[in-house]
């Protein structure tokens, strides 16, 4: 009898010993990270494929319409000056000298001109006279003739006085346009960026074709925008006025407002493999908190759609094939679960099907010997 049941406690005895041998060779979980699943908007956004840039809305690179030696300097860089405000001066003395000519000139042909027609109207009253004495016989038809020539001799001696003044007053225009020519005003109200040229020093225009650095770079700080390369594949679903974000590197975990105010006609071919569009995104409002210089690189974001509150995951925590690897509970294991992704972006997808808000998930995909079945502990 004892030993019918020592034959049958082997079984037993065996089945023992191989689970202990099983559980010893088990691998020790694999610490992970788990993220919730959870609803929040998501957002399909374009980005920039290159760096983009600042930009000015208004910015004029003066240069003077004729040569000179700068004789004043009234302005240097980072003034902010107003529209009209002067801000360089070449020599100009001989155009001076011929103002005052020319105004003298006018004031000659002027009292010329009041004598002239002063002597016309003399006339005309004279043969208005004659021309009443005529009717009561009092005056011959010889004396009235002679009066009508008089008086239409005076009228278009005044005309001839009156366009000789003219002339002169052109003259002194001419003069006084050949002045401005030989200085700068600002066409609007800015800063000046940059100054070529110190009092003395001789300028010249630009010959047609041949650049040459500005006189004077004025630049409107108060209308910012950044221009940047969009790839085409975004390109169809650009649309003027959208929203988008904007961040620099001089001002880093900021982010500013901004709206699509350009869309480019064409496509840039920089490289056989990178053609893109431009686009510009205006600064909405320009922040007053910091000062954007013209020139930094800066990064968009443009929204091309947007969901409010549904299921969303990070984006990277998506395998290949749509697949992530959720967190079983009671087995304490990973599964390969593959989801149904709507909008996505660098940070969020959105999940249409597959998973459901407070299922966990694996957040690190780097994570060695996490894997599909593999045994976890959430750290």
């Amino acid at each position: 009898m004892a030993k019918k049941k020592s034959l049958l406690l082997l079984p037993l005895l065996g089945a023992l010993i191989a689970g202990g041998i099983y559980w010893h060779q088990l691998e020790d979980p694999v610490p992970v990270t788990l993220i919730e699943v959870e609803t929040g908007p998501v957002e399909l956004i374009a980005a920039n494929s290159r760096a983009g840039t600042i930009r000015a809305c208004r910015r004029s690179r003066l240069s003077m319409l004729q040569g000179g030696r700068v004789e004043t300097l009234l302005v240097k860089e980072g003034d902010q000056v107003k529209q009209g405000q002067l801000l360089l001066e070449l020599w100009h003395g001989d155009i001076d000298a011929r103002i005052e000519q020319a105004e003298a000139t006018l004031r000659a042909r002027q009292i010329d001109q009041q004598r002239t027609c002063d002597s016309a109207a003399l006339a005309l009253r004279e043969y208005r006279r004659t021309q009443s004495l005529a009717k009561r016989d009092l005056a011959s038809a010889e004396l009235l003739d002679q009066r009508e020539t008089e008086s239409r001799l005076g009228k278009l001696s005044c005309d001839h006085a009156s366009a000789i003044t003219d002339q002169a007053r052109a003259a002194l225009h001419l003069q006084q346009v050949m002045l401005t020519e030989a200085q700068l005003r600002a066409p609007f109200a800015g800063t000046v960026a940059e100054i070529n040229g110190e009092p003395g020093e001789f300028v010249t225009p630009s010959p047609p074709g041949i650049p040459t650095p500005p006189a004077v770079d004025l630049i409107d700080d108060s209308c910012l925008y950044v221009r940047a390369p969009i790839d085409e594949v975004d390109a169809a679903r650009l649309a003027i006025g959208q929203s988008a974000r904007i961040t620099l590197d001089a001002f880093r975990n900021r982010v500013f407002p901004g709206q699509v105010s350009r869309i480019a006609s064409f496509v840039t071919e920089v490289e056989k493999q990178a053609r893109t569009v431009d686009i510009d995104v205006l600064f909405t409002p320009i922040p007053e908190d910091a000062t954007l210089l013209v020139g930094y690189s800066a990064d968009v974001e443009v929204v091309l759609d947007q969901r409010e509150q549904v299921t969303r995951i990070p984006t990277e925590t998506l395998l290949e094939g749509n697949r992530v690897l959720r967190y079983d509970a009671d087995s304490q294991t990973l599964q390969a679960q593959t989801v149904s992704q709507g909008l996505s972006n660098w940070s969020w997808t959105e999940v249409r099907q597959g998973l459901t808000p407070g299922q966990r998930i694996l957040l690190s995909l780097d994570r060695e010997g996490a894997r599909d079945g593999a045994r976890v502990r959430p750290e």
